[in-house]
């Protein structure tokens, strides 16, 4: 989700006369124009040094090799994308071709970085309290913030939620393409009764750890640790957990094995991963316009090659077994457009494999709710087509409904 996707042979310098000597430094921003999508690029050139950022895929600070910079020319080479850039400084703006993998595409930069609107994510001084924490699994120091609701003087016990997120490395905000949705929603809950803890990941922001092995099993046992570490402090009347993609799935585990109160899963998986991938690469197929058919046995093989562990774990995972153990109250959200966790497959399978009333007929747990929300993505989101390339270009970081409905349902508890 946060990963820098390839986007796109080397050409020459483009070098002529007339040329005015201005100087490029700082960051430069452009776009590049795929005709049915568009993508932003920052280069950040200073001195002998330049990394690029891809601000709507979520990648900052990807070194790249300056190979020629002048008063009015550059050009820059990113070999493990098969990148490059090379352009001209004239009238302010650095005119160039970029190319990548044999697609070749104009490329205009300006001077400075590219700024999203982000209208929901909150800004101080805040009426709450904040604790900086740091809790233990094994080796690894989990770092986060705790946060307190508004009003809140230490002797009345109140519920708290961990939150984790979702697949790849992430700080404690969950933050995308400027994005920051854990942030967002510690901040609504702490407004209405609520506590939050949010944590890098390991090897993420200030925690320590190499998660180059880790699986979501292991992630699991980080935010058990956090569990453990929110009891211990005595101040709260119920545990739980918010989860998001690979988070909600964590949220089934946790429940499972009776680690918290409740659970949250937004856009948590319901099937097996190697069918959630089989689904994603379908979605891929048809917005590419193509027909070729693929099978869960073709997904198998090509990840088994990757030889990568948090892959081979996650195709072969089947949340079900650990749904059906879940007996806590659970609130499942999902979103109708959602691309990379399809609500209708995924939500079918929770429904129908939650544990039951001795009557078979309704859920066990009389407070679980289960929620498929018209119009939003993976990150719920209201959007058009509820596509990834979406992400970066909506304002709404998550919607109010979602945020409103998740903090009733742990204030009812």
């Amino acid at each position: 989700m946060n990963r820098f996707i390839a986007i796109i042979a080397p050409l020459a310098l483009m070098f002529g006369p007339g040329a005015r000597a201005q100087d490029i430094s700082g960051p430069w921003k452009g776009e590049l124009d795929f005709g049915s999508a568009k993508l932003a690029i920052v280069f950040h050139f200073n001195g002998s040094e330049c990394v690029m950022d891809s601000p709507d895929q979520g990648a900052k600070g990807i070194p790249a090799e300056l190979l020629f910079i002048s008063a009015d020319s550059v050009s820059v080479s990113q070999k493990q994308l098969g990148a490059t850039f090379s352009g001209r400084l004239r009238d302010g703006a650095i005119k160039g071709r970029f190319s990548q993998r044999g697609l070749t595409l104009p490329l205009t930069l300006t001077p400075g970085e590219v700024v999203r609107s982000r209208p929901q994510t909150p800004a101080g001084p805040f009426p709450y309290k904040t604790e900086e924490v740091s809790f233990r699994n094994g080796p690894n120091t989990l770092a986060g913030t705790l946060t307190y609701p508004e009003g809140w003087n230490g002797r009345k016990r109140i519920p708290v939620a961990i939150m984790v997120s979702g697949s790849g490395l992430q700080n404690r905000d969950e933050e995308i393409m400027g994005h920051k949705p854990f942030l967002v929603i510690a901040d609504y809950l702490a407004r209405r009764g609520i506590a939050t803890l949010r944590y890098d990941d390991r090897g993420a922001g200030d925690s320590t750890g190499d998660a180059s092995n880790a699986t979501t099993f292991d992630f699991m046992e980080d935010a058990a640790a956090g569990i453990g570490f929110l009891r211990s402090l005595g101040q709260f009347s119920k545990v739980g957990v918010i989860g998001h993609s690979e988070g909600g799935e964590i949220a089934f585990m946790l429940g499972a094995r009776k680690k918290v109160d409740f659970i949250v899963s937004m856009a948590g998986p319901g099937v097996q991963g190697d069918s959630i991938l089989l689904l994603q690469n379908e979605n891929a197929l048809r917005k590419a316009g193509l027909t070729m058919r693929i099978t869960k046995e073709y997904v198998r093989d090509q990840i088994k090659t990757q030889n990568n562990p948090w892959l081979d774990y996650f195709i072969d995972y089947d949340p079900v077994q650990d749904i059906r153990q879940v007996r806590c109250p659970a609130l499942i959200l999902n979103g109708d457009k959602d691309t990379q966790v399809d609500a209708e497959v995924n939500v079918k399978s929770i429904a129908g494999n939650l544990p039951k009333n001795r009557s078979g007929r309704r859920i066990a747990s009389k407070r679980t709710r289960i929620s498929v929300y018209p119009g939003l993505n993976h990150l719920f989101q209201e959007c058009e087509t509820g596509q990834a390339d979406e992400y970066g270009s909506i304002e709404e970081t998550i919607s109010p409904l979602a945020l409103s409905d998740i903090a009733e349902w742990i204030g009812n508890l």
